[in-house]
């Protein structure tokens, strides 16, 4: 017997998008291309590196990339996200996650690509459970410091 169809719920994945554009710009305030905030988040056994990187400043959208190494641990992969701000809707959406783009708001399970029926909605879940880690756990440091951790 064939799976129910997913469903998007529209004003749920747009909560979830406002909510992470105003945790954005509690990390990342001014906007510059090329402008780079790093955080190191003291996650109970160890300390993990996560950088906020401004790709492209335009007047109504800015693009991100938002990635925490993986930083020697065999069971944590890199993360690896491209979010898209629009400034005037108020809204900040995953566009792109570990190299995967142009996915859909649903899929019928099984597909062939063997995406999960809200693989949007969770990428952008986890956006905001990061980005909410990085207001309570995380520390800005300074890139000399960064340069001093990395040695």
């Amino acid at each position: 017997m064939p799976l129910p169809r997913t469903r998007v719920d529209l004003s749920a994945l747009l909560a979830r998008c406002e909510i992470n554009y105003w945790r954005l710009l509690g990390l990342l305030p001014e906007r510059e291309a090329g402008q780079v905030r790093e955080f190191v988040l003291d996650a109970g056994a160890g300390r993990l590196r996560c950088r906020l990187e401004v790709e492209t400043v335009a007047p109504y959208t800015t693009v991100l990339r938002v990635r925490q190494p993986a930083q020697g641990s065999p069971w944590l992969p890199t993360i690896d996200m491209q979010v898209r701000i629009c400034h005037d809707a108020e809204v900040a959406e995953v566009v792109m996650c570990q190299g995967v783009r142009h996915v859909r708001p649903a899929y019928d399970y099984p597909n062939d690509a063997m995406h999960q029926p809200d693989e949007k909605k969770g990428w952008n879940a986890f956006l905001g459970e990061w980005l909410a880690l990085c207001h309570r756990r995380g520390h800005e440091v300074e890139p000399r410091i960064m340069e001093d951790l990395d040695a």
